[in-house]
């Protein structure tokens, strides 16, 4: 049952999103609109996933971190493909063009790289061999975040938010990294 609330507490942002955008059809730029919505709620969903450990102890959510992920790839990849079907319209040579010119589409690239290699691996049995690997999400947020500042081209109270969570997240890991070295 809470999986199924889950599953549909995740799914707001693309019901608001379709509703906004095909029935009410009250957006100026749909594209950038698009932009928004998908890469707002992709940080927020990756954000949120990775914080699950930190309040393991008081929420056992940690059942719910691979579903929670796959949503957060779920709008990165609507955010992808925003940028591929309607910004570029399948133009490889205006996608690469855009890539090399505009250095936050780079770094956006690479973070959704590595987040569509974790999502192909979370299955229980590939997990296991690259379970090592998924600590790549830190970085993915890292340039997530960058790629956000980076487009806005300015910085907002929720850039510094994001900022602030992954050096908490960061001073906190390595924490338990010498806290498990002076048990051993």
């Amino acid at each position: 049952m809470k999986r199924v609330l889950l599953f549909f507490i995740l799914l707001i942002p693309f019901i608001f999103a379709c509703y906004e955008l095909f029935l009410i059809q009250n957006v100026k730029d749909p594209i950038k609109y698009i932009y928004t919505i998908s890469g707002v709620t992709a940080t927020v969903i990756l954000f949120f996933s990775i914080c699950i450990s930190l309040i393991k102890k008081h929420y056992n959510l940690i059942k719910y971190r691979r579903m929670i992920g796959l949503y957060g790839f779920f709008y990165a990849l609507i955010h992808f493909l925003n940028f591929l079907v309607l910004d570029a319209e399948f133009n490889i040579e205006f996608l690469i063009k855009e890539t090399i010119d505009k250095p936050f589409i780079y770094l956006g690239m690479i973070a959704f790289l590595i987040l569509l290699f974790m999502a192909i691996t979370s299955t229980n049995k590939l997990y296991k061999i690259f379970k090592n690997y998924h600590k790549l999400v830190y970085l993915s947020l890292i340039l997530i975040t960058i790629h956000f500042i980076m487009a806005q081209k300015s910085l907002t109270i929720i850039q510094f938010f994001y900022i602030g969570v992954i050096i908490l997240i960061g001073y906190w890991k390595l924490l338990q990294q010498i806290i498990k070295r002076n048990r051993v």
